[in-house]
């Protein structure tokens, strides 16, 4: 735990450095390596948040997740409306010819888009002159805001007693596992388990990389790895397309046959966010009554049949809007809920988080490239049809772990938290005394 709240307060910290560097960054190689350690700093966060949210919460961790990631939908929404206000509609190189450009940069923009790309020679821009814009401000703001996170972080670390050279006479601010405790108040028998679960995570996570370890693979069945590479998969694909989704979008809107106005585009990604948001706030509750499987199902059957009524009305642009939202409904849940589900398959270990959040981040980045690729081919029309088929995929990725689940060995009876053993373990230890 140590070694994981020092790894967030640096990468958090770093997060708010980089925003605060990136408007002085003059040379485009020191940009990409700035934007480089950003990308680190919030793969370690992801990563390292859901994992330790799996184990210390187990069988409670899919209402946790999904809080988390309400809230990753809720930043996604909000940070674009903080830097709105700073944007310019116009060049931000003031030169003789200004005016002129500035009238130009609608049909730039038009030409910019993937299916035509367009000759932009033509178009004058000044290169040259006195630079006006204030965009600087929407990153120093972003990077204020961000700020209190690591300052957060390191008070917890002070009131745990982690850090180096504050070890005072702070109190903890919670014993043991008491909060994950007063989420499932009435059973009193689970209180020996959660006392040992310090003892037994102390054994078997010694530190961060022990699911990295050759001597843990020994012995494990097929089905162990399967599970595994079967739900990376599938977040491969459903992350692969809220960011093929949200990237595309816009250039599909503004394409024939639907020739939607540009402004009235540019909803269309923040609909899709918001209703991520939504999302994810609808399913705190809900993961609290349905299973993390019975989720993923909801959500994988929802996006093909959405994709399919948005194939099938593709020339409607109220149903572009409706089926924009409805996609981002039904992708709310998925990567929370998968991971709930997945960890409760292989008893909470904490080593297929890893798998699986790496799994979505390679998906959202190698699906854009494909669709963006693939839409400069063949046109607007095939950002549709991958959807179609990363769904199809998707789904039958899920298949193929709910199958697996059904052949990994169930754990043994001695290791069960139902196990009759527990009832001679007292039951007040005296760590939880409230």
């Amino acid at each position: 735990l140590a070694q994981s709240l020092l790894a967030l307060f640096a990468s958090s910290l770093a997060i708010s450095l980089v925003f605060a560097i990136i408007p002085l960054c003059h040379n485009v190689v020191v940009l990409a390596v700035v934007m480089a350690v950003a990308g680190l700093a919030m793969g370690c966060i992801d990563t390292i948040s859901n994992m330790q949210l799996v184990k210390i919460y187990q069988k409670d961790s899919a209402i946790f997740l999904q809080a988390l990631h309400f809230f990753v939908g809720f930043g996604a929404l909000l940070s674009p409306l903080i830097a709105d206000p700073f944007l310019s509609d116009t060049n931000c190189i003031l030169a003789n010819g200004t005016a002129n450009a500035s009238s130009n940069l609608p049909h730039i923009r038009k030409s910019l888009l993937p299916h035509h790309p367009g000759n932009l020679s033509h178009y004058a821009l000044p290169m040259k002159g006195m630079v006006v814009t204030r965009v600087s401000y929407a990153f120093w703001i972003m990077a204020l805001i961000n700020l209190p996170v690591p300052i957060a972080v390191f008070f917890l670390l002070y009131k745990e007693r982690m850090v180096p050279c504050f070890n005072g006479s702070s109190h903890p601010l919670l014993s043991a596992d008491e909060l994950a405790l007063e989420t499932r108040p009435g059973d009193k028998d689970e209180l020996s388990t959660a006392a040992q679960r310090p003892h037994t995570a102390a054994a078997g996570h010694e530190d961060l990389f022990n699911c990295c370890q050759s001597k843990n693979f020994r012995g494990v069945s097929f089905t162990y790895f399967a599970v595994h590479i079967t739900g990376a998969l599938v977040l491969f694909m459903t992350d692969g397309i809220v960011g093929e989704y949200s990237g595309f979008v816009y250039s599909y809107a503004v394409e024939e046959p639907l020739a939607v106005v540009h402004k009235v585009a540019g909803y269309l990604p923040s609909l899709f966010w918001g209703f991520i948001t939504l999302g994810r706030l609808i399913s705190i509750p809900v993961s609290y009554r349905m299973k993390p499987a019975t989720m993923v199902f909801i959500n994988v059957v929802g996006v093909l049949i959405t994709f399919l009524l948005l194939l099938i009305f593709s020339s409607s642009v109220v149903f572009l809007f409706v089926g924009t939202a409805s996609l981002g409904l039904f992708l709310s849940s998925t990567f929370p809920s998968m991971l709930a589900y997945t960890e409760d398959i292989l008893q909470y270990k904490g080593c297929a988080t890893t798998v699986l959040v790496t799994g979505a981040g390679i998906g959202e980045m190698v699906l854009q490239l494909l669709v963006g690729s693939i839409i400069h081919d063949r046109g607007s029309y095939s950002f549709l049809v991958c959807g179609m088929i990363f769904g199809c995929l998707a789904f039958t990725f899920y298949a193929l772990l709910v199958f697996f689940h059904r052949m990994y060995p169930k754990p043994c009876p001695e290791l069960d938290e139902a196990s009759p053993e527990k009832a001679a373990v007292p039951e007040d230890t005296g760590q939880y005394q409230r």
